[in-house]
């Protein structure tokens, strides 16, 4: 099968198309064998790549030991293992798995589930890794409420763009930041206000806010503390979490403020099929800026890693 590898840290060239051996379920009872139709490329994925430290002492101190990257899928069930219950061939399913720029993936069951009846291939890969931090971050550490004020920083980007339409369905008071040519779109995603970043600072409009969700990872707590309420809740979706968060909230501990908060995200069937359930009931979709085939992976890449992508970036490694 035809797969994107990189044998070495570095830029986005050093990803190669290859032909490597397909994947194999046999004696894994757990696993599912998926066709991959689409998957999507996330910061993490460039984070991976280039090696920066947190992710090199997992994944290898000079070279990956998993050369493969992609963490979300969207395909067609092609075998299943002996105890797999909730899925059969010929089913077409979405969710996490690791290695998934590549034509096979074998994810856990419990890390997928039916794709939204009502997405494409395309749109049901833009949805896990994304779609699942926004929801995370805002219901289990900010446990947001109806009511709240909530204000999304990076609102165009692939987690800011769900969580404002997230925030909307809990019924918060949404305000994005984003840029100007992004405006009208995040509006029209549901959010009440929006502040173009160029022309004017959130945190000195007076304003104050039950929950400060930074999606890109730009802004420190400390320049958003004012704009907290006392008990309001700063969370940073930064893709250098291993060092940035602890340093944070160690400052912020030792000035007795607990308002900023850690967050990894967590893969599991319950969330992810939440969250087709809200697409399915017309509740979240995603927003994709580009489609690549993924014989064009180094442009991909390279897209999401200038930091400026509206929504998600998709990889068509099959039509249909």
């Amino acid at each position: 099968m035809k797969a994107a590898i990189y044998k070495s840290y570095g830029p986005p060239e050093v990803l190669k198309i290859e032909d490597v051996e397909k994947p194999s379920i046999q004696d894994e009872g757990e696993r599912v064998l998926v066709q991959v139709h689409s998957a999507s490329v996330n910061p993490f994925d460039n984070l991976f790549r280039k090696g920066y430290l947190p992710t090199r002492l997992d994944n290898g101190l000079f070279r990956p030991k998993e050369r493969r990257l992609g963490i979300d899928v969207a395909g067609t069930v092609e075998a299943v293992g002996k105890n797999v219950s909730r899925l059969k061939v010929g089913d077409q399913v979405f969710g996490s798995c690791l290695g998934s720029h590549a034509e096979y993936v074998r994810p856990l069951q419990a890390g997928i589930t039916l794709m939204p009846k009502n997405a494409t291939f395309s749109e049901a890969a833009a949805l896990p890794c994304a779609a699942l931090t926004a929801l995370q971050a805002l219901r289990n550490v900010a446990q947001i409420k109806r009511g709240h004020k909530v204000l999304i920083y990076g609102a165009s980007g692939g987690i800011g763009h769900f969580a404002v339409q997230l925030a909307r369905y809990y019924e918060a008071e949404v305000t994005a930041v984003c840029s100007a040519s992004n405006l009208e779109w995040v509006a029209a995603l549901g959010a009440d206000y929006v502040i173009d970043y160029a022309q004017a600072d959130f945190a000195d409009n007076g304003q104050q806010y039950d929950i400060i969700l930074d999606a890109v990872g730009r802004r420190t707590f400390f320049s958003c503390r004012r704009s907290l309420t006392p008990t309001g809740i700063y969370i940073s979706e930064h893709v250098l979490y291993p060092i940035y968060h602890p340093v944070q909230l160690l400052v912020a501990s030792v000035m007795g403020d607990k308002r900023a908060k850690v967050h990894l995200t967590k893969p599991n069937f319950e969330d992810i099929d939440f969250i087709r359930g809200l697409v399915e009931a017309e509740k979240l979709k995603p927003v994709i800026e580009k489609r690549y085939p993924l014989d064009q992976i180094v442009d991909a890449h390279r897209h999401v890693e200038n930091g400026h992508t509206k929504g998600k970036v998709v990889i068509e490694v099959q039509k249909g």
